[in-house]
Formats: structure tokens, sequence, C-alpha cells
């Protein structure tokens, strides 16, 4: 089978690399543009692009996959199926109408639970204990495709989104290379979604990342956990900026219970008051330093007890 491949980030390279190796022909990779990044804002390529470069794929990168010169570009191939991971655009009806199979995507989580762009992060920041992967077909919709195959996925104890989408990656490439041998074979089931059931995973907001101590410790245990690594969770202390990156719950004696305040600081433990029960912080970046575990941030830093996390100013 002929297929156009679609991605971007490297959730996307598992799919990529268990399509070639199963000996489906990738006739074409199209990903996002090379984008400015690091210290020296130099234009990176997507993680899919140095992949299909090493396979020997060819590439395209349109900057809006909506424009109708690429519509038109597309039209010329001779895909039989079309299949998304986490590309980073909607597809127009117009692209979606080019393959005789279909427009196959993989999406992290149990649709029509977590729908949109950020299902992996918000699970964990929910407290969710079970996600999963979904294959489906594309409509104009924001994931509102018919089911082909899922997979339920168990969310480990203190799992961060980094850690989550990497096992995620790799079980929904098994998921998706099943699916398109059922597509394949001509064998492809097809399940409408539950619009009553449907949940929504919008991409995570700037307003969202500050940390707010007058929430219990689970749940900013969970928000720390679900922005690792990126973009963090954080606060301020001392009037500069801290993200914090890994962290636990625990029980603590203290009788204060201000929101923020330090409470205790022990070998290789700063415990912090929450609204409810008490976060010992175990991993945080201060404001332009390196990512450095509690022990190495208390031995250069002279915090001390009642010290106070919050808003600069």
């Amino acid at each position: 089978m002929k297929i156009i491949f679609m991605g971007t980030p490297s959730f996307a390279l598992p799919s990529l690399k268990r399509l070639v190796e199963s000996k489906f022909e990738i006739i074409l990779v199209i990903t996002q543009p090379d984008r400015p990044g690091g210290r020296g804002m130099k234009p990176k390529p997507p993680e899919v692009k140095l992949l299909a470069l090493q396979m020997g794929l060819p590439i395209y990168q349109p900057p809006r996959i909506k424009e109708k010169e690429v519509i038109t570009y597309l039209q010329k191939f001779t895909g039989e199926a079309i299949v998304v991971v986490a590309y980073g655009q909607i597809l127009p009806s117009e692209i979606l109408n080019i393959p005789k199979f279909g427009c196959i995507n993989l999406h992290a989580s149990l649709l029509p639970d977590l729908r949109g762009a950020a299902p992996i992060p918000r699970s964990i920041i929910l407290g969710r204990e079970i996600t999963g992967v979904t294959t489906m077909y594309l409509d104009e919709g924001m994931d509102t495709g018919d089911i082909i195959l899922q997979k339920e996925v168990e969310i480990l104890a203190d799992e961060t989104a980094g850690e989550l989408s990497e096992r995620l990656a790799t079980i929904g490439a098994d998921l998706l290379l099943e699916t398109m041998r059922l597509v394949e074979q001509g064998k492809v089931p097809r399940r409408r979604q539950d619009e009553e059931s449907a949940t929504y995973a919008p991409v995570i907001s700037k307003e969202e990342t500050l940390i707010d101590w007058t929430k219990s410790a689970r749940e900013i245990h969970n928000l720390i956990r679900g922005l690792n690594p990126l973009p963090g969770a954080y606060s301020f202390l001392e009037e500069k900026r801290v993200k914090i990156y890994r962290s636990r719950v625990v029980e603590d004696k203290s009788e204060d219970r201000t929101p923020g305040r330090i409470v205790s600081l022990k070998t290789g433990e700063m415990v912090v008051a929450c609204g409810e029960d008490y976060l010992s912080i175990l991993e945080l970046q201060p404001e332009d330093k390196r990512t450095m575990d509690i022990r190495a941030f208390l031995a250069g830093h002279k915090i001390t007890p009642s010290t106070t996390f919050g808003k600069r100013g």
C-alpha cells in the first residue's frame, strides 16, 4: 500500500519507523516547516523530518496545509491512504477526499475522551489513572471521526507527560500498524463516536502553568508532572521564577498551613504547604540556571523555613 505520512514531533517517530519496517511504501512525508529554536534561534527541523532524511524519504513542508497550491500538489500523488500522527494542522475536505482508503489518524487518548491538541498532559493534570490510544478516520471535525481500534493504557504513578508520551508513541505505533494491515485487507472496523461522552484537551495556556498553592498537593503534583518536560509548571521564590519538574505528596506535622510556605527543610527535602496536604519538591530549575535536584539547589541557595512560594511581587 502506498501511504502519505503526516507528522511532526517525536511522538510520530515510532509510527513512521514501524510502517517503513513493515514494507508499507511511504511515497511522501509531510511535516511542519523548520522553526527557530535554541539559544541562537536558528531554524530547527522537526523530528519527523530528521528521521525521513535518514530513511531517504521525500519530504514536503508546507506552512499551511489548506492552501490551494498544497492541495493541487497532493492531488498529483497516487497515495492510497494518508496516515496522520501529531501533524499539527487540521486537514481540509479537499485533502481528506484524496486517498481511496481515507485519512487515518493516531490519537493519544480513548476517544471521544480528551479530543484536541493536548490529551497526554491533560490526562495527567486531571489525575486520570487510565488513558490509551485510538486509530480513527479523519473528518473535518476536531478528532470526531469514526473509531477503528483502541487500546487502553494505565498511567503509572508519578509518571510525567514526557514519559507517558514515549510509552503511548510506541503502543500507538503498534496499533497503527495493525490498523493499516486491516485497511489493506479491507477488514477495517468502524464505529461512530458518542458525542454525549466527548471531553476536550485544549492546548495548555501560559496562565495554567503558574502554580496555585491554594490547591491540594495532589492537584499541584499532577500539574507538575503533566507539564514535564514542557512547558514546565512554575512559581516564584524570593522574586525569582522557579520551574518545578518533580515532586511527591507527603504528610507533614507542621502547624503552618499557609499555602506556598516552606515548612520543612531536611536533607534532600523541601516541603511546601498547600491548600490541602503538603508537597515535597524533588527537582527544579531556578531562573537562568540548569535543572537540578533539591540537594543541589539547597546547597547553592540560602533558603529558610517560612520562605514562601507565590507570585512575583
